[in-house]
C-alpha cells in the first residue's frame, strides 16, 4: 500500500509541476485539509477541500507570478508518505526569487490526498508520520 501511495503523491506534484492548482485535483479526498505552521508561513493557516487549495494558491499569485514545488524525495512510512519539497517563488513587481525547504506528511483515504502536514525538519516529519510525538 505505501508503494502505491508515494505513486499517487508523485503524480500529484508531477501535475503541480505548471503552477496550475486545478491540475492537482483529481488527486485530492473532498475532506482534504493542510496547515501551515507558524514557523514556515507568512500567514499560517488552514485549508480545507478543493477551495482551499485554490485559495492557498491564489495567496500566493496576489504578489508572485510563479510558483513551484518542487519535490525531492518520497519516503514511505507505514502507510503515509514524506515528501522533501523545496518551495520556488518569484515575485511579481521585484523579481526576486526565494527557496523554502519544507518535509510534507501526506496522508491519503481512498486513494487521494486527504492530510498534509508540515514540517520543518525530516526528523519532525518522519517522528510525527511514523505516530511518535
Amino acid at each position: 500500500m505505501a508503494e502505491s501511495n508515494v505513486d499517487v503523491v508523485r503524480q500529484g506534484f508531477e501535475a503541480l509541476r505548471d503552477g496550475d492548482p486545478e491540475a492537482l485535483m483529481p488527486f485530492i479526498h473532498p475532506e482534504f485539509e493542510a496547515t501551515t505552521p507558524p514557523q514556515l508561513a507568512a500567514e499560517p493557516d488552514t485549508y480545507r477541500g478543493p477551495d482551499g487549495i485554490r485559495r492557498y494558491f491564489e495567496s500566493f499569485y496576489e504578489s508572485m507570478d510563479r510558483v513551484s514545488f518542487d519535490a525531492q524525495e518520497f519516503i514511505p512510512v507505514g502507510d503515509r508518505v514524506v515528501v522533501d519539497a523545496v518551495l520556488r517563488t518569484r515575485g511579481r513587481t521585484t523579481g526576486i526569487e526565494t527557496e523554502q525547504r519544507s518535509y510534507m506528511v501526506w496522508e491519503l483515504k481512498d486513494g487521494k490526498a486527504y492530510r498534509v502536514s508540515v514540517y520543518a525538519t525530516l526528523d519532525e516529519a518522519v517522528a510525527k508520520s511514523a505516530g511518535a510525538d
